[in-house]
């Protein structure tokens, strides 16, 4: 009899993979056309009716189709009634309005900019999954205390934008908004130097943004909080179906991939205040947005070693939402001359909303002087 050897030892766990990705494929199917089955309309169709009195869709779906319109409209304008009364930090000048995007969706944005002195600088912040531009307050005042201005951006089905609320289509589509958000700025402000900023999923998006050449031409460098990079589903079957899920049933909210129970600050006030917030989404996660997620994300690992623009990416030890070590890898792998890191030991998540939060606002005000500095030299040096 033969012995089993190494290789016939590794022979037999190829084998056992590939069933494990058969079984994996065969379930995705069946769950996928049972969804499919379960969502058909179901018609009874006369044996007199005609082919286009059977094509004309029932009133009642259409009167529901409206309807919901109509609640998403009513939803929208409530939030932007809310957005508007959030109260904004600052000694400065402060105001908010309406910016419109690539695809014409009404865009909430705000801006807080010094009262007095010379614009060093402008940086846009890109907020995360599910909250809002408004959270921001805080740090805007801090920016603007180093005479940097700063301009904000609510997603589309975020905070006071247009959509149904915590629905993300296409994270392209946000990608292209602030692009377009990007080139309203610089417009407003010729010659002052722009960083984009960007928390958690919107780290992802402007990491994606910033892949543009046409686009870090524009920018003088990007700062990532906690980025959402190599995400990964908590299941592999739901890494499988979620394509055909996001297409058969894109709204559909997906209770087992809620993370509101998972802290995000080790500060007891900072949670209270997100998670009562009206503005911040705290429902289960819906299937095309946790889709386009893991798209984008996984799009962004394997192109880590072209990253070219200057960044700087800060992330706590202790983060339970996304990994610190793809943030490491970022940094090891990027292309980028001028890039620097930072671990927090410790922290969580929302490190702008942990206890020292002061200290995380100066290491990403004292990288932008450096760079603002690194930016002028290298002017000066052309004359």
């Amino acid at each position: 009899m033969e012995q089993l050897t190494s290789g016939a030892s590794n022979r037999i766990i190829f084998i056992l993979r590939t069933l494990r990705k058969c079984l994996v494929f065969v379930l995705s199917l069946v769950l996928s056309l049972l969804l499919i089955l379960r969502l058909r309309p179901r018609r009874r169709v006369s044996p007199l009716s005609s082919p286009e009195e059977e094509a004309v869709p029932a009133p009642s779906r259409r009167w529901r189709r409206k309807m919901a319109w109509k609640l998403e409209e009513e939803d929208t304008a409530r939030r932007r009634s809310l957005a508007e009364g959030v109260e904004m930090a600052g000694d400065g000048e402060i105001s908010c309005s309406l910016f419109y995007g690539r695809r014409g969706n009404a865009l909430f944005s705000r801006s807080w900019l010094p009262i007095s002195g010379e614009l060093r600088g402008i940086l846009i912040i890109i907020h995360g999954l599910n909250e809002h531009s408004g959270r921001y307050s805080q740090f805007a005042k801090q920016l603007n205390s180093s005479n940097l201005g700063v301009y904000a951006m609510d997603w589309i089905g975020h905070g006071g934008s247009d959509g149904l609320h915590g629905y993300v289509p296409s994270l392209d589509y946000v990608v292209s908004d602030t692009e377009a958000f990007l080139e309203k700025i610089r417009s407003e402000n010729p010659g002052v130097p722009c960083f984009l900023f960007g928390h958690s999923t919107g780290g992802a998006v402007v990491l994606k943004a910033a892949s543009s050449p046409s686009i870090e031409d524009m920018l003088a460098g990007i700062v990532l909080t906690s980025p959402a990079l190599r995400v990964k589903p908590a299941h592999p079957i739901v890494g499988a179906i979620a394509p055909i899920f996001s297409l058969v049933a894109p709204r559909f909210q997906f209770k087992g991939a809620n993370k509101r129970g998972i802290p995000v600050s080790r500060d007891p006030e900072a949670l209270l205040a997100k998670y009562s917030d009206p503005l911040v989404y705290t429902g289960p996660i819906r299937v095309r947005t946790g889709h386009e997620i893991l798209r984008i994300t996984a799009y962004l690992t394997r192109n880590f070693k072209s990253v070219t623009v200057p960044f700087f990416v800060l992330h706590g030890t202790e983060d339970k939402v996304t990994d610190p070590l793809a943030s490491q890898d970022l940094y090891n792998q990027a292309a980028s001359v001028f890039k620097d890191i930072k671990l927090y030991d410790g922290f969580l998540h929302d490190l702008l909303f942990e206890p020292e939060r002061e200290e995380v606002g100066r290491d990403i005000i004292d990288w932008m002087m450096k760079r603002l500095d690194d930016v002028n030299g290298s002017a000066a040096g052309i004359w």
